[in-house]
């Protein structure tokens, strides 16, 4: 397992357990590191991405439920929502982080962790979130104006 896609987990997990708690995100990460051990690149980039998601925790939260029709986030499974919450984060807060591989690692998240229809609706809800976050709204077609229109 890649250090990137180990970080994700690992906040995956933290934003888990503050999601059940609502402990403070600080005192989640202090817990969580007393019984997992990693490299400390591995470290800061879990802990920037489950602090992240989590005090971005309403905008993240309103993008996927534009994102999710017909489905209230109350509605999904915990460790669903948490993993959109991530994916989201990195769509929105994170742009040097290609499209493709926030879709590909929140994916594989869902594969491990979700239910068996879970990696389909963590792909279309983000790629719903993609599209509005990176890509914007569609461009409009050029006006043609007539040879000397104003």
């Amino acid at each position: 397992m890649g250090r990137r896609t180990k970080a994700r987990e690992c906040a995956l997990q933290m934003l888990y357990q503050w999601e059940i708690t609502r402990e403070p995100m600080e005192r989640v990460a202090a817990s969580f590191w007393k019984v997992r051990t990693t490299t400390e690149q591995t470290m800061a980039m879990a802990e920037r991405l489950a602090k992240g998601a989590q005090s971005r925790i309403e905008t993240i939260d309103a993008a996927i439920a534009a994102a999710a029709t017909h489905w209230r986030l109350d509605r999904l499974a915990a460790v669903d929502l948490c993993i959109l919450r991530i994916g989201a984060y990195e769509l929105m807060a994170e742009p040097a982080t290609p499209a493709a591989v926030v879709l590909d690692e929140a994916v594989e998240m869902a594969k491990r962790f979700g239910e068996a229809e879970t990696p389909s609706f963590v792909n279309g809800v983000l790629d719903a979130i993609k599209r509005r976050v990176r890509e914007g709204p569609p461009a409009a077609e050029p006006v043609v104006k007539a040879k000397g229109a104003p």
